[in-house]
């Protein structure tokens, strides 16, 4: 998006204070909901082992989030892509101070690969959990805090990895 796209976004949210106040929700909340959420599939496949004497999927829904978050907050540091307000004459609309490590955003690498290890509890859940990655990807540029393609990246990332160790 351009420096004018956001402008025009920013004006669209300071006039419409319901639409503001609920992209301020959904991007605050949304990860705070999916990493609370995380605990409990771990705490599910782990009863899940115990009861059926399976592990895969309890080390998958270990492992398999904890291989991407680490391995995006590497390729993050080594990008160090500016962000969006960094980079260009705007106000994000959520206040943020962080400097540089945009791409790939690691907000979106993380609910994609969350979604993809729930689908051993329950692929409805991993397909809800794959509609609210979207939802919440689409807060993070609409905030000004990351480009379409961070988000997309982190996205992709995420599903390819996950998918990766799901079927290994």
């Amino acid at each position: 998006m351009t420096e004018k796209s956001y402008k025009k976004i920013e004006v669209f949210f300071k006039a419409h204070d319901k639409l503001y106040f609920l992209l301020r929700i959904i991007y605050k909340y949304l990860p705070l909901l999916i990493y609370m959420l995380y605990p409990v599939l771990l705490v599910n496949t782990f009863i899940h082992m115990i009861v059926n004497g399976e592990k895969d999927d309890f080390i998958k829904t270990l492992v398999i989030p904890a291989v991407t978050f680490l391995s995006v907050t590497l390729l993050r540091k080594i990008i160090n892509r500016p962000r969006p307000y960094e980079a260009l004459d705007i106000n994000p609309l959520i206040e943020k101070n962080t400097v540089g490590q945009s791409f790939p955003s690691r907000h979106s690498a993380s609910i994609f690969t969350i979604a993809i290890a729930s689908y051993t509890i329950s692929p409805a859940l991993m397909a809800v959990l794959l509609v609210i990655g979207v939802i919440m990807a689409i807060s993070r540029v609409l905030a000004g805090v990351h480009y379409i393609s961070d988000v997309v990246a982190g996205a992709l990332y995420a599903i390819v990895l996950s998918l990766i160790g799901l079927f290994i």
